[in-house]
Formats: structure tokens, C-alpha cells, sequence
């Protein structure tokens, strides 16, 4: 696998929902998305799907972080807050199991104000390259 910051450039449905990766090292990452006009539902807040979006592509970059292909096998949210249109939201993932096969990984997504808005659970499947 190439440099994980690369590699995820090629993630286009999160590039494309405007998710820009702000760190990646092993074990942890961040990133951020601000919530624009595209992400709202009908209720006008923050769809749950743009909130998984970007949860779940910061769980790839820790997952992928060894530079061993891994996918999501099992995934859990909990939506906690809505966000609004205009509003920075970050996601921070940290790896709490580094297991060869099975890693598991949490992600808070917060907004500018640190509230927290969502919790994000998944174990993953590494791939024998």
C-alpha cells in the first residue's frame, strides 16, 4: 500500500461529501467536514448518513494505517446531537485493539465547540496482501 494519505484520495464518495483527512499516524486519525446545504435532511439538520460518512472514512485512515488493506466487517453509530448547516465537524478516531486480523476502533465526532455529536464503533478485516 502506498502513503495512507495518498491512498485515501481515492476515497471519492468522502471526497466528494467535502471530508478533507487532517491527520493520520498509526493508530489515530482526524478529519473534518462542514456541514453544507447537501448534508441536510428533510428536518434541516445534519443528515445521519454525512455523519457515518465521515466517521467511518476516519476509521479507514487508522485502520489502514499499518499499510495492511483492512475493511470494515462490523460498524455502530449513535447519534447523540444534530449539527446545522455551516457548522465544522471533526472526527477522531483511535485504534483501542491493534489485533492482526480483527482491529476495533472507536470514532467521536464532535462540532468547533467540542460537543459531542455522534459515537462511532467498528471492527475490521485485515486483508493478506
Amino acid at each position: 500500500m502506498t502513503n495512507i494519505k495518498d491512498f485515501l484520495k481515492n476515497d471519492r464518495f468522502a471526497s466528494n461529501a467535502g471530508i478533507e483527512l487532517l491527520e493520520v499516524k498509526e493508530g489515530k486519525a482526524k478529519a473534518r467536514m462542514v456541514v453544507t446545504k447537501e448534508h441536510l435532511n428533510a428536518g434541516g439538520v445534519c443528515q445521519g448518513g454525512a455523519l457515518f460518512t465521515l466517521a467511518d472514512f476516519t476509521c479507514a485512515a487508522v485502520a489502514n494505517s499499518h499499510g495492511q488493506l483492512t475493511f470494515s466487517i462490523t460498524a455502530n453509530i449513535t447519534f447523540i446531537h444534530s449539527a446545522k448547516e455551516g457548522e465544522t465537524l471533526y472526527a477522531e478516531a483511535t485504534e483501542v485493539m491493534n489485533h492482526p486480523r480483527v482491529p476495533y476502533i472507536t470514532v467521536q465526532v464532535t462540532n468547533e465547540k467540542g460537543d459531542l455529536l455522534a459515537a462511532f464503533t467498528s471492527s475490521g478485516y485485515r486483508k493478506e496482501l
